[in-house]
């Protein structure tokens, strides 16, 4: 029986893949306060397109404006107001599969979406707690697989979902702080599986979800530890996949496995590149090699190159070495 379990143990040992550790270098930024081109008053939402475009939008100048991925301005659109390419505080930003870019006009409790470079399309939702209806939609996710478009809708403290032209599918949540209950909820995202990550901000903590709604899991406390929140207000999945989460009022970037374990951080407050005020919107590129933050108060973008570490596993004859 124990030489047995030698040769299982042996050949699992083969079997464990390396595992991968990371820390995360600053690599650039760009912006500053004002209503300049490429200038921001207190940038919120981030979503960067396949094609590499960095859409940005600018909260405080109530615009989307749009970049390469190393900052060169390309350009904007929008202005203050409820008509027709116009918004009042617009908040999260996601590109669909071709190009479309959706916005949550928070203010306007509403969705719009146009094309790459700004042209409008369509929008849907109105003030209120019914279905297709919003009270401070901040956080916005399309899911590739099922063209769903899922909102954080904060002020009624639920998920929604719609059809890419706005067709209302499902929601799930009441307020609380139970399993698939939340308070404030600003951030979501889809993960490559399908599942649905959501930043219940004002629980601090994340919580996870099968794309219709069914809890799967969460983490995270009230705190400034490892794998604790003050005031996670969004996130990203990459196809690692690894979960990135802007911690906001703690000043810094976290990030986890998908079942959330704790993998890192990395940021202070200040104004210097690295640090930050207030970090807002996050995504990264398909494989997480950069990683993109709207730093809200400090108005402006950073971003940061990831470096990675292969750690072997236990060697086999490290294990056989153990049973001698």
């Amino acid at each position: 029986m124990f030489y047995i379990l030698r040769r299982i143990i042996g050949t699992v040992a083969m079997l464990i893949p390396s595992v991968l550790a990371a820390s995360f270098v600053y690599s650039g930024q760009w912006g500053n306060y004002g209503t300049g081109n490429g200038q921001f008053h207190n940038p919120h939402g981030m979503a960067i397109s396949p094609s590499g475009r960095v859409y940005v939008s600018d909260w405080g100048n109530h615009r989307i404006e749009y970049f390469t991925l190393s900052g060169s301005y390309l350009g904007k659109w929008g202005a203050y107001g409820d008509g027709m390419n116009l918004f009042n505080h617009p908040a999260a930003i996601a590109i669909a599969p071709n190009g479309n870019v959706y916005i949550a006009d928070s203010g306007n409790n509403r969705i719009q979406y146009f094309t790459q470079n700004g042209i409008y399309q369509g929008k849907w939702g109105n003030y209120g707690s019914s279905n297709n209806q919003f009270n401070n939609p901040q956080g916005i996710a399309i899911d590739p697989g099922t063209m769903r478009v899922y909102v954080a809708d904060a002020g009624n403290n639920r998920i929604s979902y719609f059809s890419l032209n706005g067709v209302y599918l499902g929601k799930w949540g009441t307020q609380g702080n139970g399993n698939g209950q939340f308070n404030h909820p600003y951030g979501v995202e889809v993960a490559p599986n399908g599942n649905v990550y959501v930043a219940d901000t004002g629980n601090n903590r994340i919580q996870y979800f099968h794309n219709n709604g069914i809890y799967i899991g969460k983490w995270g406390v009230t705190g400034n530890g490892d794998g604790q929140f003050s005031h996670p207000n969004d996130l990203a999945v990459d196809a690692v996949p690894w979960v990135y989460v802007s911690d906001s009022n703690n000043n810094r970037i976290q990030y986890f496995t998908v079942t959330g374990s704790f993998l890192g951080l990395w940021g202070t407050v200040g104004s210097a590149a690295g640090q930050f005020n207030n970090p807002w919107g996050i995504d990264t590129t398909g494989t997480g090699t950069y990683v993109y933050i709207a730093d809200n108060n400090n108005n402006r973008v950073q971003y940061f190159h990831r470096v990675e570490v292969e750690v072997e596993p236990i060697s086999l004859g490290t294990i056989r070495a153990f049973f001698k």
